[in-house]
C-alpha cells in the first residue's frame, strides 16, 4: 500500500445545496484524511487554467461557467492509495452509472453537476494540488 495525496473539489452544485459536510464524511468514512481545505470562488481565469486540458472539448465553456457559478471547496485528501480510493468513493462520472452509496450516486444532479472532482493519477494529483495549495498549507 502507498500513502498518497489527491486533490478533491466539492463543486458548486453541492455547496449551493449545503451538503459539503455529508460529502466530506464519505471521504473520511472511506479512510481518507483532509489535510488541507479551503472554500473559494474560482475566477474565470483560474477555471480556464485548471481545466485547460479540456479546452478543445465541446463541454469546456459550460464546465468553466459551471465551476465559476458558485463557491467550491478545494481540499487535499491523504491516505493509503488515496487517488483510487477517492475515485471509488466519488463513483462514476455519470451519476446514472455510479454505484449506490457513492457520492455521485447519492448527491449528483447530472453528469455536469456531479458534485465532486478528483485527480485521476499521481502526476495529475501533484499538478492539481500545487494549483491550489503551497506545501506549507498541507498538514499531515
Amino acid at each position: 500500500m502507498t500513502l498518497q495525496r489527491t486533490l478533491s473539489i466539492i463543486k458548486p452544485d453541492a455547496t449551493k445545496r449545503n451538503i459539503t459536510g455529508k460529502i466530506i464524511q464519505k471521504f473520511e468514512d472511506g479512510g481518507l484524511f483532509v489535510v488541507a481545505q479551503r472554500r473559494i470562488l474560482l475566477t474565470q481565469d483560474q477555471a480556464e487554467d485548471f481545466y485547460s486540458v479540456h479546452k478543445e472539448r465541446p463541454f469546456y465553456n459550460d464546465l468553466v461557467n459551471f465551476m465559476t457559478s458558485g463557491p467550491v471547496v478545494v481540499q487535499v485528501l491523504e491516505g493509503e492509495n488515496a487517488i483510487q480510493r477517492n475515485r471509488d468513493i466519488m463513483g462514476a462520472t455519470n451519476p446514472k452509472e455510479a454505484e449506490k452509496g457513492t457520492i455521485r450516486a447519492d448527491y449528483a444532479l447530472n453528469i455536469e453537476a456531479n458534485s465532486v472532482h478528483g485527480s485521476d493519477s499521481e502526476e495529475n494529483a501533484a499538478i492539481e494540488i500545487a494549483f491550489f495549495f503551497d506545501e506549507g498549507e498541507i498538514n499531515s
